[in-house]
């Protein structure tokens, strides 16, 4: 039952070239940045990632992208990395964009053991009819497009409404990252890291989850786990140094009231 590792080498154990991933986390919150440098370190490449996004270009996802490590992204929302905009626009990502809700589902029902399900989210546009770029060609043009999705229409409050049949995601590894876990595998998640991280553990046929704070059984109290350690399957004590080490996607400040101009504009250059 002791599911706790030693090392990051020996967590990411068994991660391959061509490996699939669900990787938790929600811009630069609940990364687990520990597991991706070692994936990095590691030489492993022609990845597929699920995530909500792909990391910053310095951090995160971002470093594995860099690096062109990734070979496909099923993703959300990928605003804030410009080489991954250049890689998808030049041909060299294929990139599976899915409505933020309808990826969360698909994780979840993917850990649930449910093979599809039936959503409204992107009925009657490209989601369900297909040709949405998924990869490029060298000259611009769409080499790969998105399929059409079986529709259905089902009555809803008198109404009949059409919805979208979506398959869900099962990944080779899912990697999360937990405020705190025990030995078993039982984690807690600190506020807005309960995002993606439980689904894409549940996703993962082998999950790995890297704690900031390693407790012995029974420590947690059973109505405080987040997920339950049946869906992990290896834990990684982090350092001290190790779990203080995150960084803020995007810095925003403003004066504190009644501030001179010259403390102002300090402040918004911190």
């Amino acid at each position: 039952m002791d599911k706790v590792v030693s090392s990051a080498a020996e967590a990411i154990d068994g991660i391959v070239d061509g490996s699939s991933l669900s990787v938790g986390g929600f811009g630069l919150c609940g990364i687990p940045s520990v597991l991706i440098a070692a994936i990095h370190d590691a030489g492993v490449t022609d990845l597929e990632a699920i995530s909500n996004n792909c990391g910053v270009d310095d951090w995160g996802l971002g470093i594995l992208l860099k690096d062109k490590r990734i070979r496909r992204m099923v993703s959300s929302y990928v605003g804030e990395n410009k080489e991954f905009e250049r890689q998808y626009l030049s041909g060299e990502l294929e990139v599976e964009l899915t409505p933020q809700g309808t990826l969360a589902e698909r994780l979840r029902a993917g850990g649930s053991g449910i093979p599809a399900f039936y959503t409204v989210t992107g009925a009657g546009t490209q989601v369900a009819e297909g040709g949405l770029p998924w990869l490029y060609a060298a000259d611009g043009t769409v080499a790969k497009a998105s399929p059409p999705k079986e529709t259905k229409t089902f009555e809803v409050d008198g109404e009949d409404k059409e919805f979208v049949l979506e398959r869900a995601i099962v990944s080779d590894f899912g990697l999360v990252r937990a405020l705190k876990g025990d030995r078993h595998g039982n984690l807690v998640f600190h506020e807005s890291a309960r995002n993606f991280n439980p689904l894409c553990a549940m996703a993962g046929r082998v999950t790995i989850a890297e704690v900031e704070e390693l407790v012995e059984p029974g420590e947690i109290d059973a109505d405080q786990v987040h997920l339950p350690g049946i869906y992990v399957h290896r834990v990684l004590p982090l350092t001290p140094e190790q779990a203080k080490d995150k960084r803020i996607e995007r810095r925003t400040v403003r004066p504190r009231p009644g501030a001179s101009d010259a403390e102002a504009t300090t402040t918004k250059e911190a």
